[in-house]
């Protein structure tokens, strides 16, 4: 049977509906009303209003401002007690417009101090199973001291100074405000307990190995100075464990004192080679500094297993400068193997290194230093050129953390040197995510301790994107497809993504996988990666070196785009909407030149309907009855048609289908559609998202062609986390046992 065009057709069958539409609106009783509740209202009840410091656009204002703070630290490593002594001097300068009365700063160790309000904070039943060890601990109530001892807190001169510590906060109660554009120089003695990162867990601290030798990753454990900006004011938030930081960029000056056998790396760059390397070792170094395909050993597994067996009571100074830094870490050991590469961004050489024990080998020095590069690599071109003169992946067990050109990760091989692709992959993940922390916060400076997304959600997406670069079959688990579970919880268990981290369940989906999952699904799906990859570029150099918000990442990429996304931020990032949308019903649909009872109906009830009707002249209908079809009467009008209208419609489609989509899910998303035709060809047609603008429960679409379709499918690839699949195809798939077994534990 010969049908009428896509185009025609389509315009009839809407313009039937319209009318319709208006006559039973026409009989309706008024009702009360509502806020806007449409899925693509703007955001601007829910942003701050833009200002002169942060403008509509997303960008910093001309009147933005941010602080700095220097360190000069004198720092000794006690291998023997595992203790950290500490001398800094912290010079303040106050570049905003207020007046200061007090500084804070974050005494980040008191968390595990005896006194800690942290485990108080958690719910804990008795455990079935403990080792003696846990069982004292947990029962008994011994606790280690841990925590920072502050020894001194003095002016400049040498005078004490006031000050007050609230926990893991502590406040300097300045002799007069500290005025717009002054400085403020004080100084801070300390020391504490270095905890077992193994045993006693932490984001840093110290490693035994079964040879008596330990490794030192040393993070958070300087008194260091909180953000103060015009959004936050102070962000002096408890650190509670989970939520991380929020710092100032500075200047840093640190010597480090450690065993005389020990090989350390950090934050800055080295200011006295010769002192604490041997000439080999900076033969080898320079060797490295030239060395862009593979990794040079500085110091060898022989050398190492060598050192280790070896103890002294002399100590060397390491002495380390850092500029334009937001914090400081350092590694420390004899046990360490060091290599290092150079990795060319654009025109500057960066070095990629890595320290790890024998423990790590082979899987360390086969892939660490190279997945570094990678990183580097990758991440610059989605954003900006690496600025830091290195990057340092340091072996740690159990560990992932980061911090400023230097980051502690997991990954280890079995003892005879085996492993798995899960370990190997693993460990690829793990540095590649905590060196691209580099890039976000390190410099891209969100407030982790508020918005644990900004740093986590956007860093794993970008990490997606370097390991496929590394291996295009790594298997990365940060797609729309893996966040499908956790957003099919129980809504008692989920939080939107703006949600501070502290008062979040299921925190890794929540910060890490949902806004990764989300950001990939803008790029591949929603706005292309062309539009999307200019737009997250402009935001990450806008905000080089400063402290954004959400707001500012929200309106810079719709900004830089040209693209209303507030849609896609309000149900994604705000609510807990989970994305389902199928297939209602597919109708063959027929034409006739007979009016369809409907239609009839409108025009001897609608004055209007009958007079636009008779505007028309001759028309042919839709109709999903194959027996009151009549194409030799919509043939013969076809042919009686002027040449040029005739001309246009000489290839008539065949078949005509018309799609009702429904949305059981909150979210509104494109639809991507997969027709499959009878000859096994296939076709995609992909709808915007705003196709649900005015309908927020079902809409139609109507597919014409020369050939039969059998078969439409939505969301092929898994693009969009539809939670529910069981009804995205036509005609509707047999669901398996388990399937049927997964929805019924789901609901």
């Amino acid at each position: 049977m010969r049908k009428l065009s896509a185009l025609l057709l389509a315009v009839m069958f809407i313009t039937s509906s319209v009318y319709a539409q208006q006559g039973k609106d026409a009989e309706k009783k008024p009702q009360k009303g509502h806020v806007d509740n449409n899925k693509f209202r703007q955001l601007k009840d829910v942003l701050a209003t833009p200002n002169s410091q942060r403008t509509a656009s997303g960008a910093p204002g001309h009147q933005y401002t941010q602080q700095k703070v220097d360190y000069v630290m004198n720092l000794r490593l006690d291998e023997k007690n595992n203790k950290l002594y500490g001398d800094e001097t912290i010079t303040y300068k106050n570049n905003s417009k207020d007046n200061l009365e007090y500084l804070w700063l974050q005494l980040d160790q008191n968390m595990r101090a005896p006194d800690s309000k942290t485990p108080l904070a958690e719910s804990r039943g008795a455990s079935g199973w403990q080792t003696p060890e846990q069982f004292v601990s947990t029962n008994m109530g011994t606790k280690k001291d841990f925590g920072f001892k502050i020894e001194a807190v003095k002016y400049e001169d040498g005078r004490d100074l006031s000050h007050t510590i609230n926990r893991t906060m502590m406040r300097i109660n300045l002799p007069t405000p500290l005025a717009p554009g002054s400085s403020f120089t004080f100084k801070v003695k300390w020391n504490y307990l270095i905890n077992n990162s193994v045993t006693d867990g932490g984001r840093s601290g110290f490693e035994q190995f079964k040879d008596g030798n330990k490794a030192y990753t040393i993070a958070q454990f300087f008194p260091r100075l909180c953000v103060y900006d015009n959004v936050e004011g102070w962000q002096n938030m408890q650190f509670w464990g989970r939520s991380e930081f929020a710092l100032e960029f500075g200047d840093y000056d640190v010597k480090l004192t450690v065993p005389a056998d020990h090989i350390v790396d950090a934050t800055g760059d080295l200011q006295n080679e010769k002192e604490v390397l041997t000439k080999e070792q900076r033969k080898r170094f320079e060797k490295a500094r030239k060395s862009f395909k593979d990794p040079v050993l500085i110091v060898t597994q022989a050398e190492a297993e060598e050192n280790e067996k070896k103890g002294t009571n002399k100590t060397k100074t390491w002495h380390f400068k850092a500029k334009n830094v937001r914090d400081y870490a350092f590694a420390s050991s004899r046990k360490y193997i060091w290599d290092a590469m150079a990795v060319k961004i654009n025109n500057k050489t960066v070095m990629a290194v890595s320290l790890y024990p024998k423990e790590g080998n082979p899987l360390w020095e086969e892939h660490s230093t190279r997945v570094v590069a990678n990183t580097l690599e990758e991440y610059s071109k989605l954003t900006f050129d690496y600025p830091y003169s290195k990057a340092i992946s340091v072996h740690a067990d159990r560990q992932g953390m980061e911090y400023p050109m230097i980051c502690f990760n997991y990954g280890r091989p079995r003892p005879d040197g085996t492993y798995s692709e899960r370990t190997k992959n693993g460990m690829i993940g793990v540095i590649t995510h905590e060196v691209g922390h580099n890039f976000f916060p390190m410099i891209v400076n969100s407030d982790e301790r508020q918005w644990t997304w900004m740093d986590e959600g956007i860093n794993s997406f970008v990490e997606i994107l370097a390991e496929l670069d590394y291996d295009p079959n790594f298997n990365t688990n940060n797609l729309p497809k893996d966040i499908v579970r956790y957003m099919s919880y129980d809504q008692e268990n989920l939080s939107p993504i703006m949600s501070q981290g502290d008062y979040v369940k299921n925190f890794g989906p929540n910060a890490y996988t949902k806004p990764a999952a989300g950001l990939y699904m803008l790029r591949q799906t929603i706005m292309g990666p062309e539009l999307f990859d200019f737009a997250f570029r402009t935001y990450s150099q806008r905000w080089m070196f400063k402290h954004p918000t959400p707001a500012d990442f929200f309106r810079t990429m719709e900004d830089a785009s040209g693209m209303d996304l507030d849609w896609f931020w309000r149900g994604w990032f705000y609510t807990t909407d989970y994305c389902d949308i199928g297939i209602k019903e597919v109708k063959p649909l027929f034409v006739t030149d007979k009016q369809s009872n409907r239609v009839k109906e409108l025009i001897k009830t609608n004055p209007r309907a009958k007079a636009y009707f008779e505007s028309l002249g001759k028309l042919v209908y839709l109709t999903d009855k194959k027996e009151d079809a009549n194409a030799a009467d919509v043939t013969a009008y076809v042919n009686s048609l002027p040449a040029d209208k005739k001309a246009k419609l000489k290839e008539l489609p065949n078949y005509v289908y018309q799609v009702e989509f429904e949305k059981p899910g909150g979210l509104v998303m494109p639809i991507i559609v997969e027709l499959t035709y009878a000859d096994g060809t296939k076709k995609r047609e992909q709808f915007p998202a705003q196709i649900w603008r005015r309908n927020d429960n079902k809409v139609y679409r109507v597919f014409t062609s020369s050939k039969e379709i059998k078969s439409i499918v939505v969301d092929p690839d898994l693009e969009t986390a539809d939670v529910d699949t069981s009804n995205n195809s036509w005609p509707k798939k047999k669901d398996s046992k388990f399937n049927q077994f997964k929805n019924k534990a789901k609901n």
